[in-house]
């Protein structure tokens, strides 16, 4: 069970990133035409996405990764406590 919350609280990680280079590439001439850009896009759009409809730009700015990172923080906590549910489930029972 611990090895499980480790490799989802990884995979946060991991994405968090995603997201910061995603959104970095924003600010680079051409970042989304590499490779790279071109991989970021296909991972972090769709999430990053969901915010745009929702989420109005302030000027030339978009709000919507910042608000969509905040939200996965929150997403990772919630998770977090389920699994400290069930790391007191599991300690009862066994």
């Amino acid at each position: 069970m611990q090895a499980l919350y480790r490799l989802v609280m990884q995979g946060f990680q991991i994405y968090r990133i995603a997201l910061i280079v995603y959104f970095l590439l924003s600010w680079m001439p051409g970042g989304y035409q590499s490779g790279l850009g071109q991989f970021l896009i296909r991972i972090c759009e769709p999430y990053v996405g969901i915010f745009r409809r929702f989420v109005p730009p302030v000027g030339m700015i978009s709000l919507a990764g910042i608000v969509a990172f905040f939200f996965l923080t929150f997403i990772e906590m919630g998770i977090t406590q389920v699994f400290q549910i069930l790391f007191r489930l599991v300690v009862q029972i066994g």
